[in-house]
C-alpha cells in the first residue's frame, strides 16, 4: 500500500479530536495562511482511529496533554500567541 501525506487543519483550542487512518506518522506542525496545520504521513485505509490533540500555551497548565507525545510549535499574531502542539491515539 503507498503511504499520502495529509494534511489536518487545527483549531486554536487546548483539546481537538480529529480522525486519521490507522498507523499515521505525524511529520509537522506548521501555520499555513494563517492556520495551523498538521501533517501526517498515512496510509490511506477504511479504518479510522481517533487521534486527541493538545494545544498548550507558553505559561499554561499542561496538565491536559499528559500522556502525549510532543510534535512542534507553531505561533500566531506576531509571535504573541505560542502554541506546543502534543498528540496520541484515544
Amino acid at each position: 500500500m503507498k503511504s499520502t501525506i495529509w494534511k489536518y487543519h487545527l483549531e486554536v483550542e487546548d483539546l481537538q479530536q480529529i480522525e486519521m487512518p490507522v498507523g499515521a506518522e505525524v511529520l509537522s506542525v506548521e501555520v499555513q495562511n494563517g492556520q495551523p496545520c498538521l501533517w501526517a504521513k498515512v496510509y490511506p485505509t477504511k479504518l479510522n482511529v481517533v487521534c486527541k490533540i493538545a494545544t498548550v500555551r507558553t505559561g499554561h497548565s499542561a496538565n491536559h496533554a499528559e500522556g502525549l507525545q510532543y510534535i512542534g510549535t507553531y505561533q500566531l499574531h506576531g509571535g504573541s500567541f505560542v502554541g506546543h502542539v502534543f498528540w496520541g491515539v484515544v
